[in-house]
């Protein structure tokens, strides 16, 4: 059973008696804001928080104005708050046994964001230890293409509220692809945004480097701090498409494409080796189209000749991009979600380990493997 308290976004927060039990302690799948009263703020696709009790009820305290939330119980989605403002909300009923509680963000929010205050437990419900951090990362780093961008809609036509409503990052290649491998995963990846040219020219004073490292994209004071436990064995990258799909123009500061690509493959470049002095230990994937394949095989190049050896390019096709705008559907992301799970695999950096889903979910159906995108495969 659902009981809770929920504010509208266009409405005063209703305050609701703050809760008499210490929170459950929490494994964070993401980057967030630790504010000055213990809650946590987050605004990147993807990000998640589980914790774990026994019992028969836990209570969830969040403020989301314009995220979706998915909550989780032991894997299996119990509610999704849409756009909730101010969320109390007792899910009982249970078998009172151990259980993990997870919510996670499934929406695109580059202001803003979700501020969670915690799972409580309820009913008499006993606070355990949170889960473990799980043994294999992954991090991808992209633009609409890696956030979901209106991946559930099954036209091509749609409003911004639409696109907003129709992103579900959970469903996206790169979290298909961290479940396949019980990876956890991080996902940093802002729509409309290249290494050096954003979609059609569009904010020309930022790109996807310069917020890499902040820990919310619209937060410039917050930055990534110091890897402790997160040292991901993969970094997928799959930016280009918005440095390269509109046509350079007059006014910009390249004059022509040439010039555009030789500044892209120079930040590229740049960027890469920043992420491997921060990450040393991690493969890097970079992802890219044929619109861009050029480019991104160079910059592999360039870095491995710069001293960085373990670095992949994977490039994609045959997409149907029926989604929002012409964006992936989720047919697609299954699809670019085995493409990577197979050069995942070829890289060998974990042998013995079975690729099994977590949480009661089920891996992407084998039979993908029959009619997934022309791939390309390049070792450097």
């Amino acid at each position: 059973m659902i009981r809770g308290l929920l504010a509208a976004a266009a409405i005063a927060p209703i305050v609701a008696e703050p809760p008499v039990a210490a929170p459950l302690p929490v494994h964070v799948g993401g980057r967030v804001v630790t504010e000055d009263d213990g809650s946590l703020s987050f605004g990147w696709p993807g990000t998640y928080i589980e914790g774990r009790f026994h019992g028969t009820a836990i209570r969830v305290r969040a403020d989301a104005p314009t995220d979706f939330l998915g909550l989780l119980i032991d894997g299996r989605a119990v509610t999704t708050l849409r756009k909730p403002g101010s969320a109390d909300v007792t899910i009982d009923g249970l078998a009172n046994n151990d259980h993990v509680v997870r919510l996670e963000k499934r929406t695109e929010s580059q202001t803003g964001g979700t501020r969670f205050f915690g799972f409580y437990p309820a009913q008499n419900s006993v606070v355990l230890p949170p889960p473990p951090v799980r043994r294999r990362q992954i991090e991808f780093i992209g633009d609409s293409y890696t956030v979901g961008y209106g991946n559930t809609s099954v036209t091509t036509a749609c409003d911004n509220n639409e696109v907003h409503d129709r992103t579900d990052t959970q469903q996206a290649f790169g979290p298909l692809v961290a479940r396949y491998f019980q990876a956890d995963y991080r996902i940093n990846a802002y729509s409309g945004f290249g290494i050096v040219r954003n979609y059609n020219g569009s904010s020309p004073d930022s790109s996807m480097p310069a917020l890499y490292d902040r820990l919310k994209p619209d937060d410039v004071i917050h930055r990534d701090g110091p890897r402790g436990d997160w040292q991901p064995q993969i970094i997928v990258i799959n930016l280009g498409t918005n440095d390269f799909s509109t046509p350079v123009h007059a006014g910009e500061r390249w004059p022509d494409r040439p010039t555009l690509a030789a500044a892209y493959r120079e930040r590229y470049v740049g960027f890469a080796r920043q992420i491997a002095a921060r990450q040393p230990q991690a493969r890097m994937i970079l992802m890219a189209s044929p619109m861009f394949l050029d480019e991104v095989e160079q910059v592999a190049a360039m870095v491995k000749n710069r001293g960085i050896p373990n670095v992949t390019v994977l490039s994609f096709s045959e997409l149907a991009l029926s989604a929002c705008d012409f964006h992936p559907s989720l047919d697609d992301e299954r699809q670019l979600a085995v493409s990577l799970q197979q050069a995942i695999a070829r890289l060998a950096i974990w042998p013995g380990l079975k690729h099994m889903p977590f949480g009661g979910e089920t891996s992407p159906d084998q039979k993908l493997l029959t009619k997934m995108p022309r791939m390309w495969w390049f070792q450097y």
